[in-house]
């Protein structure tokens, strides 16, 4: 008995050791003229993509595409305002693969990070932008179809890279000197009740607030620095003008009702709300 029960521990040993080579033959990849071992993960390694930037061309489709395959800006995906259907399902263009670098961000700054190109991926929806009426700019709706694919884009890609819901965001808030895209009447809001981006709790909000005024004024200092606690840049030396610009870009998003770029008391319980959810940058 002893003698069988030896012989299956050795053949069980055995077979353990056969598992483990096969395991380790199986990440042995043959490249031709030389072999590559990936048997062993570092474990200080991270996915390239962290970001999503989502925004829009302020120009009709045809030029868009033109534009964004050129060799000076590109995108990983263009969306048409009403995307075509073939065999009963949208169809959007992919400009750049996924593990390739796009340049949709330019000089941008989010949570600590510079060069946002390198870290994210950027979708571009077609639509006008806005045009200025009176010297007011006046803003251009998303098609709900375009939105449909978007959203469905959208999930995948934060699966894919599991991107944070903070870090889903506008090209306005990486770069809010120089832009404003998508816009305040990009639905971040719905978008968040579908699990795509961050969005403040209202009763955390009404919390902060506590009563006051929601459109009393604050201490621009104060507001901006739960803003720069959030993830946007914000710089010593700002003039007012500049600002004004990182407040508004923070109001388009999270409080598209009124985007004056104003210090109010409101805008401060929201940024206070985000930051207990979300954390810091």
């Amino acid at each position: 008995m002893k003698s069988r029960i030896a012989a299956l521990l050795v053949a069980f040993l055995l077979a353990g050791c056969a598992s483990e080579k096969d395991s380790v033959e199986k990440v042995i990849v043959d490249k031709g003229s030389y072999k590559i071992d990936a048997s062993r993960r570092a474990q200080a390694a991270y996915p390239r993509v962290k970001v999503l930037v989502i925004h829009y061309t302020a120009d009709d489709f045809q030029s868009s595409l033109s534009t964004l395959t050129d060799a000076n800006v590109s995108s990983h995906y263009l969306i048409p305002n009403t995307p075509p259907v073939s065999e009963g399902k949208p169809v959007i263009w992919q400009l750049v693969p996924e593990s390739e670098l796009a340049w949709h961000a330019g000089v941008s700054f989010w949570r600590g990070a510079t060069r946002i190109n390198d870290t994210s991926i950027g979708i571009e929806l077609e639509n006008t932008g806005y045009t200025r009426n009176g010297g007011i700019k006046q803003f251009y709706p998303f098609n709900a179809p375009q939105i449909d694919v978007l959203e469905k884009l959208a999930k995948e890609i934060i699966e894919r890279y599991h991107i944070a819901p903070q870090n889903v965001v506008a090209h306005g808030d990486i770069a809010p000197q120089r832009k404003v895209d998508p816009g305040p009447l990009f639905p971040w809001q719905q978008l968040a009740e579908k699990g795509i981006g961050a969005w403040p709790d209202a009763a955390r909000v009404a919390f902060y607030l506590n009563g006051r005024d929601p459109y009393s004024a604050v201490d621009n200092a104060s507001l901006l620095d739960l803003l720069s606690r959030y993830g946007y840049q914000v710089n010593r030396g700002m003039t007012k003008a500049e600002q004004r610009r990182v407040i508004s870009a923070f109001q388009m998003h999270f409080r598209p009702a009124l985007y004056n770029g104003v210090a109010d008391a409101q805008s401060q319980a929201i940024a206070e709300a985000l930051l207990e959810k979300y954390g810091q940058g």
